[in-house]
């Protein structure tokens, strides 16, 4: 299978991953508080990934610089990012904080083209304004912004998993592999979380089975595998907007699990600006980046 294709792959494999996550916070957001959420979607997969490591070679950081990167790696993926997304569900359904998550992409292709000079042809900026424009389509479609404050938390986890999407590219350049760069985002992540450790026993205590099931899937599979999938996508492709567009996608998943699982029911704006993002990922992913930014950079 040729590389280009496994990137796909693996990143459309993590957008259906990343997109459960929305409707299962919010199935059991009455019984875990935001903190004990994030806690989990910290400690769970620092747990695991510490355990496959092994299997994968995993290196150690190199130098204290790195701790540091690591640790800011660690809040834009783990810690402040989990913390913000739970924040922003106690008041958004899962299709309109998936909408406002996928600006991300924007945030990620000006982060790598103003610090690594990462080449985006003029179609690939067209399809982004596009995508764009298909998020705001929703989000206004009703003639207002809703959500409140959840609107500010949504945002704020969007700009910070755009830092870790950058923040990842540097340490690839350092030498780190995927498996490296998403295990100690997770370690550090999990140790800024070290507070939350109490309250999260406390909840676990008095939840239900089911609940407590949904929290630790959501632990081991968008916040661990799905990591996984994602560096490995990352890792594989020198322009990062390449792997980042497909953040577009996960309003569409998100939106389609929110109607099965607790029957949210998208309106005309959400179906408009979803064929609209939709349209503009495909588009850019076979004419958004200039062919000589296109080739493969790890092969597996």
């Amino acid at each position: 299978m040729k590389s280009n294709c496994k990137i796909h792959i693996f990143a459309c494999l993590t957008i259906i991953i990343w997109g459960s996550a929305f409707p299962f916070t919010r199935i059991i957001g009455d019984q875990f508080s935001s903190a004990t959420l994030a806690c989990v979607r910290c400690l769970v997969p620092a747990l695991l990934l510490l355990l496959m490591g092994k299997a994968f070679g995993l290196k150690k950081p190199a130098a204290k610089i790195d701790i540091l990167w690591f640790a800011l790696a660690g809040l834009g993926a783990f810690s402040g990012c989990s913390l913000f997304f739970n924040l922003g569900l106690e008041t958004l359904t899962s299709s309109t904080a998936s909408m406002v998550a996928s600006i991300a992409p924007v945030l990620t292709a000006i982060g790598v083209w103003s610090i690594y000079k990462e080449k985006i042809s003029p179609i690939g900026w067209i399809c982004i304004v596009a995508a764009f424009a298909g998020v705001c389509v929703i989000l206004f479609w009703q003639g207002g912004l809703s959500g409140g404050i959840g609107i500010l938390w949504e945002a704020m986890y969007t700009l910070v998993f755009a830092s870790y999407n950058v923040i990842s590219r540097k340490l690839g350049s350092k030498g780190y592999s995927p498996m490296d760069i998403v295990t100690w985002s997770a370690v550090l992540g999990a140790v800024e979380m070290l507070a939350f450790v109490p309250a999260t026993v406390s909840d676990f205590a008095t939840a239900t089975m089911p609940e407590a099931l949904a929290a630790l899937y959501i632990g081991a599979f968008p916040a661990c595998l799905a990591y996984v999938l994602w560096n490995l996508a990352l890792g594989m492709t020198r322009n990062t907007s390449t792997v980042s567009n497909w953040l577009f996608l996960i309003p569409l998943v998100a939106s389609i699990l929110g109607f099965i699982l607790l029957r949210e029911v998208p309106d005309m704006g959400t179906i408009i600006g979803g064929v609209i993002i939709i349209a503009a990922v495909i588009l850019f992913s076979m004419k958004g980046v200039p062919d000589s930014n296109n080739q493969e950079r790890i092969k597996l």
